[in-house]
């Protein structure tokens, strides 16, 4: 019989296809409300989770969400799928697999040998079949570590974005932010620009801005501006000091399309990057966002359940041996994530995906301002994640982006977690701040604003 079911009493629920019961299983959130793809009721998504929990992982490989001749992010998929990677947890069904990954013979190595070998639908599945907790334990044994000029990932450790947007991109107000956040170290992972303005002259302009710091202070840093990836190609091209390529991206090619892009630009931009030469550690040049109801928005995501989306963005990301990734969490709003809880579940699901499919996980621990959210419900985020051992999180000054008009992390909140876990900066960073006399940086605002 074609589909899946499960039986509840003397109810027997059936879902047509893997990505109706990859929906029907999914935790509550109004994207998929939205969507029309959710469980009808609590009894109707336990009968998914139950017959997903069923389910042998190798159906994934032969049954894709979204056909093969249809999309090209399904193509990478199965096109780059580790046979021999996945070979060892072949035999599992989605419920073996959520016992063996909380096992004590799921360790660190063994967790980075399968990575290869995980669709990223899989990684969906079972995460919709765990407790926060299952969450947490899991990704902590995940160990992704990138290198640039700062080492990001290494136990122990959280490192930070410093964020110092402004909204008519003002040199003055955005080294004062830059400062700020290093006298409160911030700033390990990347220092990154959302710039007002897209022009690649204005994109070159602050680049040489933060290239400037950088090297009066010798900060082992690196930095970005997040314009579109087309204008940062345009700046490159014209000499700016391009460190890490920016671009959101989603887990479908409509998705993405909608972004003004596809896997071979992507793979232009990298190349374009390594022929700089600006990573003297590693070929990780890449820096992209996701966050959970892209698709959807941008009516791309093919009745797909919009935290299978965001897995499948993870698979994009991953073909690009990223430096950075992280979710934007609660950016686009409580049409796709209503509130708090479904915030804080939805950043946890992420950070384990991407975590499981080997990617450099981090998190903009964040909410807009008609969600049903507030910064007790950010505390709780940030501070699981923290546990989890996510790679890194924002820093913005004062937790208030005041171009974006979101609520995200502040450069404080950065420290309470540090402080509370015992967590240190990336090395690189941490033995700078050791030995720079940081007071003297407030200098560099008339100096390099004048």
């Amino acid at each position: 019989m074609a589909g899946y079911s499960h039986s509840v009493g003397s109810v027997t629920y059936r879902f047509d296809d893997l990505k109706t019961l990859l929906a029907r299983a999914t935790p509550l959130r109004s994207g998929d409300e939205l969507a029309g793809i959710n469980a009808r009721t609590a009894e109707e998504r336990v009968a998914a989770q139950m017959a997903l929990a069923q389910l042998p992982l190798c159906v994934f490989l032969n049954e894709t969400v979204i056909p093969y001749e249809d999309d090209e992010v399904t193509r990478l998929i199965v096109d780059t799928h580790d046979a021999a990677a996945f070979a060892p947890i072949a035999h599992l069904t989605v419920g073996d697999f959520r016992n063996w990954l909380l096992s004590e013979q799921a360790g660190v190595a063994t967790l980075s040998a399968i990575a290869p070998g995980l669709t990223p639908e899989m990684a969906a599945a079972v995460s919709k079949l765990m407790r926060i907790q299952d969450l947490i334990a899991v990704a902590r044994k995940c160990r992704v570590v990138t290198r640039f000029r700062s080492t990001v990932g290494l136990p122990g450790r959280l490192s930070t974005r410093l964020q110092p947007n402004h909204p008519t991109d003002d040199p003055a107000g955005i080294a004062a932010s830059i400062v700020d956040g290093l006298l409160l170290s911030s700033g390990d992972a990347v220092i990154g620009i959302n710039p007002a303005s897209d022009s690649a002259t204005a994109v070159g302009h602050l680049l040489r801005l933060l290239e400037a710091i950088r090297l009066r202070y010798n900060i082992p840093t690196q930095s970005c501006v997040l314009a579109h990836v087309t204008t940062q190609l345009d700046a490159l091209n014209q000499g700016a000091p391009v460190d890490l390529v920016f671009q959101s991206i989603g887990g479908t090619e409509l998705t993405n399309r909608s972004f003004g892009i596809d896997l071979a630009l992507l793979r232009e931009a990298r190349q374009a990057a390594l022929e700089l030469g600006r990573n003297p550690a590693s070929r990780q040049v890449m820096y992209f966002e996701t966050g959970q109801g892209s698709s959807l928005s941008a009516e791309a995501h093919h009745g797909v359940d919009q935290q299978t989306c965001e897995a499948r963005a993870y698979a994009a990301a991953r073909a690009f041996d990223p430096f950075l990734v992280n979710t934007v969490v609660g950016f686009i709003g409580p049409e796709y994530l209503y509130d708090g809880k479904q915030i804080v579940r939805a950043g946890l699901e992420d950070h384990f995906c991407g975590k499981l499919l080997g990617l450099p996980m981090g998190c903009d621990v964040c909410y807009t301002n008609h969600a049903e959210a507030d910064e007790d419900d950010m505390d709780a985020l940030l501070t699981l994640l923290a546990a989890a051992g996510v790679n890194y999180v924002m820093g913005v000054p004062g937790a208030d982006d005041i171009m974006l008009n979101y609520q995200s992390t502040s450069f404080h909140d950065a420290l309470y977690v540090r402080r509370l876990l015992g967590l240190k900066p990336a090395p690189e960073f941490e033995a700078w701040l050791e030995t720079h006399p940081l007071p003297e940086m407030k200098e560099v605002i008339p100096l390099l604003t004048a």
